[in-house]
Parts: structure tokens; C-alpha cells; sequence
């Protein structure tokens, strides 16, 4: 096994342009994006009472997963996550295999954040509206990363802001009820299935390992950056639901369509709810623009090794951004988003994800033979199978046959070579 993972001789590299902060951003605008505005209330709605706990046990399993993550990524600093890490540690169909979850579920993943940016910022014309920002963030992307890496920081300043004033509003309302924040009468399984569906919101951080190869002095910046990036959404994510928790409950919670709007309403600040809108919208923006960069480098990884073809394996002269594969996720997420109601993506994309994070801690646990090194993994591969098969029943027999359809993709191809 090469212990670089890096792209093959006469491949054309990507600019190593990103320093820990911009890390960390870009980390960020994936997880403090469209799912703390939407993941809270059908969590809330599997959990009932539970759902702090669902969200505890969420951020244990992102935090093994993302440990894990960090260590590979400083082993095997290029393009592609845990494709190539699965591919160096495990073999070929198992780095296939995280990178087909990957890039499937996250595809789908891309089309709910534009159908989100969509529903808030002009709900009669949604698919329309999500068309135009998924053309209008690939082009953002086909300039280069550090432009993307601005744009993500503006974004992310934005939504925190937004989530501070929701925190804040709730929290110091007099309609808050620390009674409403109990966990009593939570059964085990709403909780799994809370903490599956929360899982989706946490997921963010694998964009800074799949940006490996554009990252300066990647054994140093990636394991920094990832926790940083983890703990400070854990924090803000915690707040947030304390806050919603405190004003509606669980069942006003479970059954809101707009969560946080209607958090603010409660506390009696009304005028706040368009804010939040607009910051719900801005929020999924940047979680499409990172989902867009992560598919595109993970489908740039396997063009390389000739899984996807070869021609997504360019890099623009220019630019140095895999400007083929970005296209390519751009067309079929526009198309995606044209067309579909994704309204069970959140479930199929967090099995998806599940699966490419249990190849993750699978490939983690062959780095040191010692004990005491693989229980992170082994807690961060239990809780990933656990909390896939906890998902609802769609979510885990749809995810189950994806699986089974590039198993067997891959399966066909190599019987073809070998003939």
C-alpha cells in the first residue's frame, strides 16, 4: 500500500492554497448550514423529549468519525476522503465502495439544499429558483477554491449571526421553560433514529478531508481543523435546540415546518422570522457550495483510478479545480432539482454517509495494532451500522439497494477487465 495517496504521475495537481482557517470555514459551512434550520424538527418528531440525547449521541459518533478522518487525512493528504483512504488500507472495492455512498448520497444531499434555498426564498417557484443557485455556485467553484473558501467565510459569519439572535431571543423570552428541556418518557429507538436524522447536519466536516490536496501542509491542518470545526458546530448546535426546546417544546418543535422561525414567533419577536428566512437560505447556499466541492473531488479521486471516466479526471489549467467533475455535479444536481421532490433526502443521504463513515473507521482501525488506538474507531464504526439501520424504513431499504447496485457496477467492471 502507497502510503501518499496521492494522484498517479502525469495527473495535473490541485493548488495547495487553504490554511487551517480556511479550513475550519469551510468545515463549518457545511455543518452550520441548511440543517440546523431544517434536521431539528423531524428529529424532534422521531425523539419527542429525547431529542437532546439524540443530538449527545449524534455528536459522539461525528466525533469518532471525524478523529478517524483526521488521522487518515494526515497519512494520505489527496483529493477523494475516504475513497482513497478505504482504497490504501482496505483494498479497491472497499474505497470504491465509500466513494459511491459519497458521491450518491451527497448528490442528493446537493439537490435538498438548493430545493431549500428554493422554499425560502420564493416558495412558488422553488425548483426554479434552486436551478439558478446550483448554476450560479458551479461557477462559483469553476474559479478556484480560495474564491469558494471567501464566500463560504461571508456565509458562515452570516448564519451565526442569525442563530445567535435566535438563541438569544428565545432564551431571554419569557416564554422559555426549562421544563420543556426534559428528557423523560424518551424511548431508546426515537433516539437512535433522532440522532441518525441529526447525523445529516453533522456530516460537514469530511469536506476538509476530501479537500486534502488543496489544503497547505495537510498533516498538520487537517487534524487541526476538524475538531475545531466539529466542536464549535456541537456548541452552536446545542444552543440552538435548547433554545428552540425552551419555547416550543417537542411536540411544538417535532411539528413546525419552519422551526426557528416559528421559535422566534413564540418568544414573541416576530419581526425576527424574516430574518431567519432569509438566514436559512443563505445557510443552505453555503451547504450547497461545500457539497459541490466535496463531490466534485471525490468524483475527481475515482475518475483517476478509472471508476468514473476518465475524463472527470481534469484539472483546468488555469484554475486548477476539477472543472469537469464540478460541472458534472452541477448538470445532474440541477437536473435533480428541477425535476424531484427530495423531501426523504435527508434520510437516504445520512445512510449514504453512515456507510462511507463506517469504511472510514474500518480503515482507521488498521493504522496502530494497539488497543487503546482502536477504540475510537471501533465506537465510531458500531455507532455508524447502528445508527444507519435506526434510520426509517425508506431511508435504510433505498440506501440498502444503492449500495447494491455499485457493489454490483463494481463487480461487472472487474469481471469485464479480467476477460
Amino acid at each position: 500500500m502507497t502510503q501518499s495517496g496521492a494522484h498517479r504521475p502525469g495527473d495535473v495537481g490541485l493548488r495547495r492554497t487553504l490554511g487551517v482557517g480556511d479550513a475550519v470555514v469551510t468545515g463549518l459551512g457545511s455543518m452550520v448550514g441548511a440543517g440546523i434550520f431544517a434536521a431539528l424538527a423531524p428529529a424532534a418528531h422521531a425523539a419527542g423529549s429525547g431529542l437532546l440525547l439524540g443530538l449527545a449521541v449524534a455528536a459522539v459518533v461525528a466525533y469518532c468519525n471525524a478523529t478517524s478522518a483526521a488521522r487518515l487525512a494526515a497519512l494520505y493528504p489527496a483529493s477523494g476522503g475516504t475513497y482513497v483512504y478505504g482504497r490504501e488500507r482496505l483494498g479497491t472495492f472497499w474505497g470504491y465502495l465509500a466513494g459511491w455512498s459519497f458521491v450518491v448520497g451527497k448528490t442528493a444531499s446537493c439537490a435538498a439544499m438548493a430545493l431549500t434555498v428554493g422554499a425560502y426564498v420564493w416558495p412558488g417557484q422553488a425548483h426554479a429558483v434552486a436551478v439558478a443557485a446550483v448554476v450560479a455556485l458551479t461557477a462559483v467553484n469553476y474559479g478556484g477554491v480560495q474564491k469558494s473558501a471567501l464566500l463560504t467565510r461571508v456565509i458562515v459569519a452570516v448564519v451565526l449571526a442569525v442563530l445567535a439572535s435566535v438563541v438569544v431571543v428565545c432564551l431571554g423570552s419569557g416564554a422559555a421553560d426549562a421544563s420543556r428541556l426534559s428528557v423523560g418518557g424518551a424511548s431508546a429507538g426515537g433516539v437512535l433514529q433522532a440522532a441518525g436524522l441529526l447525523f445529516f447536519a453533522f456530516a460537514g466536516y469530511a469536506r476538509i478531508a476530501t479537500l486534502g490536496e488543496e489544503v497547505r501542509d495537510p498533516a498538520r491542518t487537517i487534524p487541526r481543523a476538524i475538531p475545531l470545526a466539529l466542536g464549535i458546530a456541537l456548541v452552536v448546535y446545542a444552543a440552538v435546540a435548547l433554545a428552540a426546546l425552551s419555547v416550543l417544546g417537542a411536540d411544538g418543535l417535532g411539528g413546525a415546518a419552519a422551526p426557528l422561525a416559528d421559535a422566534v414567533r413564540a418568544a414573541g419577536v416576530p419581526g425576527l422570522a424574516p430574518v431567519v428566512r432569509g438566514g436559512a437560505a443563505v445557510a443552505a447556499l453555503g451547504s450547497l457550495l461545500a457539497l459541490v466541492l466535496g463531490v466534485s473531488r471525490t468524483m475527481l479521486a475515482m475518475a483517476r483510478d478509472r471508476h468514473l471516466p476518465g475524463a472527470l479526471a481534469a484539472v483546468h489549467p488555469r484554475f486548477q479545480v476539477p472543472y469537469r467533475a464540478e460541472m458534472a455535479v452541477g448538470a445532474v444536481v440541477a437536473a435533480l432539482a428541477a425535476t424531484v421532490d427530495v423531501r426523504g433526502a435527508i434520510g437516504f443521504s445520512s445512510f449514504g454517509v453512515l456507510a462511507y463513515y463506517a469504511i472510514a473507521n474500518a480503515s482507521a482501525w488498521t493504522l496502530n495494532p494497539a488497543p487503546s488506538s482502536r477504540v475510537v474507531p471501533a465506537v465510531g464504526l458500531l455507532g455508524c451500522v447502528t445508527l444507519a439501520f435506526a434510520l426509517p424504513g425508506v431511508s435504510v431499504g433505498v440506501g440498502a439497494i444503492v449500495l447494491a447496485v455499485g457493489a454490483a457496477a463494481y463487480g461487472i467492471r472487474r469481471w469485464g477487465a479480467a476477460r
